[in-house]
């Protein structure tokens, strides 16, 4: 099928481009920018010209599509105020692909972050938080799947804290970026809490399964390791880094401090047994010894 895709050059979405070339779907990707549309075209796919903004655009790829991966996110965590322009930016996009595909029986997979639940793994059967900095998401992407109702195939891969690649990417990514700012190794708390991982590659073969066989209205989980210590995260980027290891206030990481902090372990049992995924590529503890100094 013909696949439109948002995000299709960041570090997942140029995993999911790949992923859904080489099993025979073709793909015409988002591009805001003349070098993400070469990006595009280069890897194989059609480039359509606009950002997440421009809800013409966005409407349009769905239209001359056959189904839709929904990936893209400002990602600016640099303040509460930039966070809720992001998340805003992201449900007027949602919203709109939803509304294209109303009544066509097309596949829209969205994509949001694994739901935590206080003294347990998280499982696919548990409602994605509503509230506090990224609560918008989960009602946004809650939205999307209510719209199997009305004839869209929507489903949701839900994405542990750290979709890594060749040891960057996610909240691991932020740690080691803030690493490098500040010269320590930090986590918060005493760095017990944990975290889940996947490998971008892997992620990437369950958004094409999603897309592929995913029923109406279904959730996810990308999830590998189930939950990595955050203490253990940041001694490996210390160790590659040359940088001394250390607790440190959760306002170090701004708007996301709280969550940070959160113990939010994930399961992806029923996701491997119902659409046969299984990840084969490195844990995000390996994959972090790929970090440069």
């Amino acid at each position: 099928m013909q696949v439109f895709i948002t995000g299709g050059t960041g570090l997942i979405g140029t995993a999911v481009v790949a992923e859904l070339l080489g099993h025979g779907h073709t793909v015409l990707a988002l591009a805001r920018s003349d070098a993400s549309a070469q990006a595009v075209e280069a890897a194989g796919g059609t480039a359509l010209r606009g950002s997440l903004a421009d809800l013409d655009v966005v409407r349009r790829g769905a239209e001359q599509s056959e189904g839709v991966v929904h990936l893209a996110f400002a990602n600016d965590f640099s303040s509460p105020e930039a966070l809720a322009t992001a998340v805003a930016e992201e449900t007027a996009a949602l919203t709109a692909l939803g509304e294209t595909l109303v009544g066509s029986d097309r596949p829209l997979v969205a994509c949001s972050g694994t739901p935590w639940v206080p003294g347990r793994l998280s499982t696919e059967e548990d409602p994605l938080p509503t509230d506090g900095p990224v609560g918008g998401r989960g009602r946004t992407v809650t939205a999307i799947l209510e719209l199997a109702s009305s004839g869209v195939r929507s489903s949701a891969v839900r994405l542990p804290r750290t979709v890594h690649r060749r040891g960057e990417g996610g909240f691991a990514g932020l740690l080691t970026q803030i690493a490098r700012q500040t010269g320590v190794s930090g986590y918060p708390g005493d760095g017990t809490q944990r975290w889940p991982a996947v490998h971008a590659l892997d992620a990437a073969a369950l958004f094409r399964l999603a897309l592929e066989s995913a029923p109406a209205g279904s959730s996810w989980h990308a999830v590998d390791d189930e939950g990595d210590a955050v203490r253990n995260i940041a001694e490996v980027i210390g160790r590659r880094l040359g940088l001394p290891v250390e607790s440190v206030a959760e306002e170090t990481f701004g708007p996301l401090g709280a969550i940070f902090a959160s113990d939010q372990p994930s399961s992806s049992v029923f996701t491997r047994q119902a659409l046969g995924w299984e990840p084969t590529h490195p844990a995000l503890l390996a994959d972090l010894e790929n970090l440069q100094p």
